[in-house]
């Protein structure tokens, strides 16, 4: 059994794999739990693109050689 915890709500799923995809479905914040562990976070998160981070800010980091 794996649950996937949002807001107030509990979710049961039989797979980890089913309650990934409802978790990148949902697309907010969640906790996992699954065989004594716990996943927490925002899965399926959008990344850059166009330059631009998810939150609409530009996305200027740039890496520096020396």
């Amino acid at each position: 059994m794996v649950l996937v915890k949002h807001n107030q709500a509990i979710h049961e799923f039989n797979s980890l794999d089913e309650a990934m995809a409802f978790a990148k479905e949902l697309g907010e914040f969640v906790t996992i739990q699954f065989d004594g562990k716990e996943v927490v976070g925002v899965f399926g998160a959008t990344g850059v693109a166009n330059g631009k981070c998810p939150d609409g800010i530009d996305y200027s980091w740039k890496k520096r050689r020396k």
